[in-house]
């Protein structure tokens, strides 16, 4: 039996490895403690994907990101970004002569009626806006 290390190593998702691989041994006639043991994961969470796999299938194992909340801007929004920056910051009132992620975020409150704190406003550039620094440097 390959070691769920090995395993981890032949895929992206070692978590959907370890439970396909839990899976695979369970219909090989080992019990539930015996692949807990051989995997390192408790009877419990076999159990668990166990049931999965039986009620859903093999695609019931595969990996779910959490879903995290969702942001407070739609796409349309987020698209527009750029060309709002590429207006400067005097356009909106904010006197200075480069943007900074405060006034992005005063931006976003202004226009989209939205609060984001600045250190998430640059995670939110990073995702939505390719090139937003060389904007924010004009």
């Amino acid at each position: 039996m390959p070691s769920a290390k090995q395993d981890r190593a032949e895929t992206g998702d070692w978590r959907e490895t370890r439970r396909r691989r839990a899976w695979e041994l369970y219909q090989q006639g080992c019990s539930q403690q015996e692949i807990a043991k051989a995997l390192g994961v408790t009877q419990g969470a076999v159990s668990q994907w166990v049931k999965r796999a039986r009620e859903t299938g093999v695609d019931g194992l595969r990996h779910q990101p959490a879903p995290g909340r969702r942001t407070a801007m739609n796409s349309e929004q987020l698209a527009q970004i750029p060309a709002l920056l590429a207006k400067g910051p005097d356009a909106y009132g904010i006197q200075s002569k480069q943007w900074t992620l405060a006034h992005v975020a005063v931006l976003l409150a202004q226009v989209f009626d939205v609060s984001y704190h600045p250190a998430h406003v640059s995670r939110l550039l990073r995702k939505h806006c390719p090139g937003w620094r060389d904007i924010l440097t004009k």
